[in-house]
């Protein structure tokens, strides 16, 4: 297949959506956690699970980087912003993420802090050349896909030998998450939900590979599909997860071959162990604090880290109590259970991150979702 509309194909579409309901066996659910939210918009938006029958069940995960950052990561940004020698350049989906007593980096910007939206972090280093007399700090977010440009930007300012420039580092790491949803085998989650099998990211696959999900399907027996964005590639994740389980196999398998291999990107991932290491602990949104589950730069690059720099210790900070936006990312909740979706919670005034980011399962539901039945997800 080559073009786009290929992927989109009704009739084949339709072929598919028939193959796995033939391929149900009755009396049994098939409880599918989509990680990305990428999936989870690509599901709302085609209709993708009123199509198929009802025993498939879409369980949303935290696979969005925007929304498993906790507030107090949040605090910690506008901290450094409010610095009057501080430029903080941030990534837009990030910028209206409700903070601590109801702000955010918009609102820090709009009260006077030098906040500046950026597309890549090309544009940081750029900003830290053209104002040597600031402090540039690069707010860097996001999973496996995100880090290698953050790593490109810390050798673009070693190469230029910039002292102004510095990163806040919050990447992410996916297996750590599911390992967070699922507990140990020993130890299952106190609160976790149900889950059969998985729809592996797509962009977050290209750069760590396939294999890197083997450790997870062979500790869990969880079958684990990669697949692509467009609603084809989802139906076929579906199909290719319904007949593992079927079988009783638990294999890790590849459908977003355009775009992933076995190994994955070897450059980037070289890239980024140069100047990242594993942090011991990280906390995220819903999942609390996950060992082994995010990045910071390496002790030899500390005149590039911010929390280094400007001495930033981590405030855990509450969620607000009336916001299910935890319980949503860990898949125990639809969007539509939250009493606040979609009346006091909407894109406009959101009061937690899932309805903030454009791959939140609240925007989508908010999207495509919020005038029609909800879908059980426990």
């Amino acid at each position: 297949m080559k073009y786009v509309d290929d992927f989109r194909d009704g009739a084949l579409a339709r072929g598919l959506v028939s193959a796995i309901a033939a391929a149900i066996e009755p009396g049994r659910d098939y409880r599918i956690m989509e990680f990305c939210g990428g999936h989870t918009h690509a599901i709302s938006r085609y209709g993708l699970s009123d199509r198929l029958p009802p025993s498939i069940r879409f369980i949303h995960g935290p696979g969005c980087p925007v929304c498993v950052l906790p507030v107090g990561r949040i605090d910690s940004a506008i901290e450094l912003a409010r610095r009057p020698e501080v430029i903080l350049c941030s990534y837009g989906d990030v910028m209206r993420v409700p903070a601590s007593r109801r702000t955010s980096l918009l609102r820090a910007k709009a009260d006077g802090a030098d906040v500046r939206l950026v597309w890549s972090s090309a544009d940081a280093v750029r900003i830290a050349q053209e104002h040597p007399q600031r402090q540039v700090v690069f707010f860097a977010i996001g999973f496996e896909t995100t880090t290698p440009p953050t790593a490109v930007a810390l050798q673009q300012a070693e190469r230029l030998g910039l002292k102004n420039f510095t990163v806040f580092c919050n990447h992410v790491l996916t297996p750590a998450a599911i390992r967070g949803i699922l507990g140990t085998p020993e130890q299952p989650a106190a609160d976790g939900v149900a889950i059969d099998a998985f729809i592996g990211p797509s962009h977050v696959s290209a750069i760590i590979g396939s294999d890197a999900y083997q450790p997870l399907a062979r500790t869990y027996a969880k079958p684990i599909v990669i697949t692509g964005f467009e609603p084809l590639d989802v139906l076929q994740a579906v199909l290719m997860l319904v007949e593992q389980i079927n079988r009783g196999e638990h294999r890790v398998e590849n459908q977003y071959t355009r775009a992933v291999t076995a190994a994955g990107n070897r450059k980037a991932q070289a890239l980024v162990a140069r100047y990242f290491e594993t942090r011991e602990a990280f906390e995220w949104r819903g999942l609390g604090s996950l060992p082994a589950s995010a990045l910071r730069l390496r002790p030899e690059y500390a005149p590039f880290d911010a929390e280094a720099r400007f001495d930033l210790p981590y405030r855990r900070v509450a969620e607000p109590k009336s916001c299910d936006c935890g319980a949503i990312l860990r898949g125990l909740k639809a969007p539509a259970d939250c009493s606040l979706f979609a009346t006091t919670c909407t894109p406009e005034n959101p009061i937690g991150a899932c309805m903030v980011s454009s791959e939140g399962a609240c925007s989508a539901w908010y999207s495509y979702r919020r005038h029609a039945g909800t879908q059980a997800t426990a």
